[in-house]
């Protein structure tokens, strides 16, 4: 299958009744490595939420177990979204995120802009970065399978179309956006997981800026993460344009890249969506930071 034979799949599909099918093909054939990116900036975006932010730091997880916490986040989204938000095991992903959410007061207005960065990242990852410009059908059914999974999770006046979750995280992030000593750890913390996925920790300092070259300034200025030099953001752009041009010339998969076929290090041996998150026994802090 060519790239162009999956774009006319996308463009002879009805992005409401199959979005489904359009999701699978936009993301698991097309788009998997930048979606996934995507969708770890998105976290970035949330700790610059001063709820949000202070409430991951003072539960311990995202500093003390970040690749825990990584992992759960993200094989429980996969398998809502591979699986499909009403199947069995897709059901069984949202009883999971629903039962760690139901511990916690979170406002109904900052779940929904959380809800709305699955959105709205990949569109503005796609936007900057993508081979190709996603199609009408793609952010519509992008859309339309986050709305459901918001249904389903019981957040309140979700907006019904793209353009109008577009505008509301703009807004959201525009009145809300704001520096938390806990956001800022938190995201200190996450950057040095992702960073130690490629470098060893001596590098750690000399790559920090160029992964801050893939933020935009209102996310640098309510995290006070350091602006990267013009230089830097040239060369990421660089690398990145130069990346798009060759992906316009290779052959699409063949096979679907699914997020919860691999292995992964806090599961080396496979998992249950039981076992999956966090099962909170009245500690907090990482157990306490992992029991001293």
């Amino acid at each position: 299958m060519n790239r162009k034979k999956i774009l006319r799949q996308i463009l002879n599909l009805d992005p409401i009744r199959d979005h489904l099918k359009i999701v699978h093909l936009n993301s698991f054939y097309d788009f998997p490595w930048d979606n996934t990116r995507a969708l770890e900036f998105a976290l970035f975006r949330t700790f610059a939420i001063p709820a949000i932010g202070n409430l991951l730091y003072h539960t311990g997880e995202f500093e003390y177990r970040t690749q825990k916490r990584y992992d759960d986040t993200d094989l429980l989204l996969s398998e809502i979204i591979e699986h499909g938000y009403d199947s069995e095991r897709g059901k069984a992903a949202l009883a999971r995120v629903n039962g760690m959410h139901g511990r916690f007061k979170i406002s109904n207005e900052d779940m929904r802009y959380v809800l709305s960065t699955f959105v709205m990242e990949p569109y503005r990852w796609n936007q900057r970065f993508g081979y190709r410009k996603a199609t009408n059908q793609e952010n519509i059914a992008g859309h339309k399978i986050w709305y459901e999974i918001g249904v389903r999770m019981g957040i309140k006046d979700i907006p019904e179309t793209f353009g109008a979750m577009l505008e509301m995280n703009i807004a959201y992030e525009r009145a809300n956006f704001g520096y938390t000593e806990g956001g800022r750890k938190v995201a200190d913390a996450t950057v040095n997981l992702m960073l130690g996925w490629f470098f060893p920790k001596f590098m750690w300092g000399m790559c920090r800026p160029f992964m801050y070259a893939l933020m935009d300034e209102p996310l640098l200025n309510a995290l006070r993460l350091k602006k990267p030099s013009p230089v830097i953001v040239g060369l990421v752009n660089a690398g990145m344009n130069l990346r798009k041009f060759v992906l316009k010339f290779m052959p699409a998969r063949r096979k679907p890249v699914l997020r919860t076929r691999r292995t992964v290090d806090s599961y080396p041996k496979g998992y249950t969506i039981d076992e999956l998150g966090v099962h909170y026994k009245n500690q907090t802090k990482a157990d306490k930071v992992i029991n001293q």
